[in-house]
């Protein structure tokens, strides 16, 4: 009984399943079995919208059950290991080993040691090489297979882009070929073949890397006739239409984002240079008002919560946001339920308070400048008005707002001093401004986080600042930032690093990540487990430099994601980042 593996762990309710709205289907009665995941606690996999629309998509296929695993607390996986238990699904608590797929949801690369984590505790090798039929098959999906070919050798498939339509069309075919595959007659390759006939699928193993006698990528191609040269990234076309899960399951402990979270548009009309979300989800798409409200109103009926927010990678752009949340505001008012939003444009604010500010939850306001001066924000395409800004930000003070958070990057192109200082001069301003207002100054909370120069993004030739630059530049904000109203708080540098080098690295990472992760590394993307001394010597044992993965690139080099066809292209992006570097 699962019940008796909980009684000495932390947050039992993790575990438990059976959540309200949760689905639960007769196992043996299905034919195709999908076990989702999300490498991390549970607080964090069940808020993830990705998964969540998954999840819902697959259990409204009358044979398939989709049931979802998490990462185990060190605890849970000592308990598991002890009364040697595999790891196990959440609904019907079968062991992983059981089901058709193993689907990850990739959200970071700094969760990769987590997959093999959950792979030794379901008793799977973790090179897909190693798995034959008797395995299930391993499919990763979400933000972090922009570049999947650092853990190519863990997955059979990937799905890029955006899911819910192609992992339909991939179990179409495994229900034709299932019976096939499982008795041995059909070889591992040629279902594999299949699957790469469905947009936006990638089987790693299909596709043949060249390196030179340096090591770098020289060459990239299939290996067998008929497979597709570059990987269209999926996109849901009528995303109006889209499967949206109303049917909200409500956890029995607290998560991270314990709300619904209602996705009014995907894409983002901006041209942000360090933006991988754009690429990732172009081209914009929005969902009409009346389907949003709709979609809100079943998902409060369904799970009874007290907050709602509106998603998307910038909602101040939505059409007619004004008019949507008076709309939503007054529907729920009477249920008490609140209204959040995400970062803003100061430009959506003004003129709107009494409307858009005053009736949602006052628990603060965040906005993006991400550089301090204006010469570095035309660099990165930024579209932030400081005039626009200020009047916003007063009205807010006007409206009763005592605070708010500001999100910065660092070791951007062409930075010096004087960008430095210019976000505690920035940050002060902001905070003295309500002090003219209403006698005090506003409270700041400064979130500092290192510029990752990601894939598919017009900095991806970017050299990312090394550690000690990083370092000098946290010591200079500190020394310089005495006011009391002003909070910084500084993403971990050795933990972006990692990702930086992970996220722009080659298949020559999956041996490295396989070393770090036997040595202990795990859970890396919380700071009170990462340990980067680990990861040092995992790359030192496997003759591995990070440093070329994260220095700059030619133009004309290789990279290893050029396979990915996001739907914009490698000149457009290129002549991006010669406009931001010749500013």
């Amino acid at each position: 009984m699962i019940e008796d593996l909980l009684l000495n762990v932390h947050r039992p309710g993790q575990y438990l399943g059976n959540e309200w709205n949760a689905y639960k289907k007769d196992f043996n009665s299905c034919s195709l079995r999908v076990a989702l995941g999300f490498p991390d606690l549970y607080e964090v996999g069940m808020s993830n919208l990705g998964l969540r629309i998954i999840y819902g998509v697959l259990n409204n296929i009358p044979d398939v059950t989709c049931e979802r695993f998490f990462s185990p607390e060190a605890d849970m996986e000592a308990t598991l290991k002890n009364v040697c238990r595999r790891m196990f699904s959440w609904e019907t608590n079968r062991e992983l080993s059981d089901f058709d797929f193993l689907g990850f949801s990739l959200g970071s690369e700094l969760n990769y040691t987590n997959v093999l984590s959950i792979m030794e505790l379901s008793g799977l090798p973790f090179e897909a090489e190693l798995r034959d039929h008797n395995y299930p098959l391993v499919i990763g999906g979400g933000p972090a297979v922009m570049n999947p070919e650092p853990i190519a050798e863990f997955f059979d498939l990937f799905i890029i882009g955006e899911a819910e339509e192609a992992i339909v069309e991939l179990l179409d075919i495994y229900r034709k070929f299932k019976a096939e595959y499982k008795n041995g007659k059909l070889s591992k390759e040629n279902l594999l073949t299949e699957f790469s006939k469905v947009g936006g699928v990638y089987a790693p193993s299909l596709y043949h890397v060249d390196y030179n006698e340096s090591g770098k990528l020289i060459g990239f191609s299939p290996k067998i006739g008929g497979l597709p040269l570059k990987i269209r990234k999926r996109t849901v076309e009528n995303f109006n239409s889209s499967y949206f899960p109303c049917n909200w399951v409500t956890p029995y402990v607290q998560t991270i984002h314990d709300r619904v979270t209602l996705e009014i548009m995907r894409g983002c009309p901006n041209r942000c240079r360090f933006c991988q979300a754009r690429s990732q989800y172009y081209p914009l798409r929005i969902r009409s008002k009346e389907k949003v409200i709709s979609l809100a109103n079943l998902a409060y009926a369904s799970s009874g919560y007290e907050e709602l927010s509106l998603a998307g990678l910038s909602v101040s752009d939505y059409p007619d946001l004004v008019n949507l949340v008076t709309q939503l505001t007054g529907i729920f008012k009477e249920n008490s339920v609140n209204l959040s939003l995400p970062s803003l444009k100061a430009k959506s604010l003004l003129g709107n308070v009494s409307t858009l500010i005053a009736k949602i939850k006052k628990t603060g306001l965040t906005f993006a400048p991400e550089a301090g001066t204006e010469k570095l924000r035309q660099a990165l395409a930024k579209d932030f008005s400081v005039e626009e800004f200020f009047r916003a930000i007063g009205e807010a003070y006007q409206a009763g707002y005592q605070h708010l958070k500001l999100y910065f990057l660092i070791g951007l192109p062409l930075e010096n001093e004087a960008d430095i200082k210019g976000i505690i001069d920035f940050a002060k301003e902001t905070s003295e401004l309500k002090r003219k207002i209403n006698g005090s100054p506003a409270q700041i909370n400064i979130s500092i986080n290192p510029l990752i120069p990601k894939p598919h993004t017009p900095l991806q030739w970017f050299k990312m600042a090394s550690l000690d630059s990083l370092k000098e530049k946290q010591g200079y904000l500190r020394a310089h930032c005495k006011n009391r109203r002003l909070k910084l708080n500084f993403h971990n540098f050795q933990m972006a690093y990692l990702e930086g080098v992970l996220s722009r690295g080659d298949r020559k990472l999956s041996k490295v990540i396989m070393s770090a992760y036997k040595k202990g590394a795990k859970f890396d993307a919380w700071s009170s487990f990462f340990s980067f001394s680990r990861w040092q010597e995992a790359f030192l044992e496997q003759g591995v430099n990070p440093q070329e993965y994260i220095d700059e690139k030619p133009a004309g080099e290789l990279l290893p994601w050029d396979f990915i066809d996001t739907g914009i292209s490698k000149e457009i992006l290129l002549g991006e980042f010669n406009k931001c570097i010749d500013m």
